[in-house]
């Protein structure tokens, strides 16, 4: 995959990005706190969905951590270059969670409960998962007698992609939160793009890298979900 390969800054890519993804985080508040959204689902006919305060700030408290841990991501630990299309496609992805799930959690009246904290709980592990797993391979990549090796320590052990697991994870937290049925349609979709083309377009760049390092590193943990896939 070439997409790996290729090092760079892409410092104006990345200004796109965050730049987009602030108007995203606006148009979000405008939609759960300023009526927005009410206005938005009143021309499909729903009417008295203006949502439950505390569903509204634990799903704009989501997107902020995200914005924020996502940024930090990109601008500290990425090292590969973005293609410009990207600098547009990752702000677009981004919509389905800042745009979307504001507008998905308006019609649910239930007041907080258990299942809410669980989906809070489950939004922080999958945030902790993803950022701690890509910092640890950042700082054992950085020593010079690991150049040229396959990372395979820390929460790697568990799953070649757990990176990608602790995305699936918050994710799904937003749709728990949400309390609507279609939400689920979001992670759903995250976890078929991860298994049916990042996984395998990403292996295929690290076998052809690593060779026998991948094979064995893959014949011993699983793939994405760990001890399970």
């Amino acid at each position: 995959m070439d997409l790996y390969s290729q090092k760079g800054k892409s410092i104006p890519q990345k200004i796109v990005i965050i730049t987009l993804e602030l108007l995203l985080l606006g148009f979000s508040y405008w939609i759960l706190f300023k009526g927005g959204g009410g206005k938005l689902l009143g021309w499909f006919g729903m009417e008295n969905v203006n949502g439950v305060w505390e569903r509204k700030v634990i799903i704009f408290s989501f997107s902020v951590i995200v914005f924020l841990r996502m940024g930090f991501m990109m601008l500290y630990l990425l090292k590969r270059k973005i293609p410009w299309e990207e600098s547009f496609s990752v702000p677009f992805a981004f919509a389905l969670y800042y745009v979307g799930f504001s507008l998905l959690v308006l019609p649910a009246h239930q007041s907080i409960d258990y299942v809410d904290y669980l989906g809070m709980l489950l939004f922080l592990a999958g945030s902790f998962i993803n950022t701690y797993s890509e910092l640890q391979r950042h700082f054992w990549k950085k020593l010079p007698e690991h150049k040229g090796k396959l990372y395979t320590e820390g929460l790697f052990r568990y799953a070649m992609h757990i990176n990608f697991f602790g995305d699936l994870l918050w994710v799904s937290a937003y749709a728990i939160i949400t309390r609507n049925y279609y939400s689920v349609a979001i992670p759903l979709f995250l976890f078929c793009l991860f298994a049916f083309y990042n996984i395998p377009a990403l292996d295929s760049y690290l076998k052809s890298r690593y060779g026998p390092q991948f094979d064995e590193y893959s014949a011993r943990t699983k793939k994405f979900i760990p001890f399970i896939y």
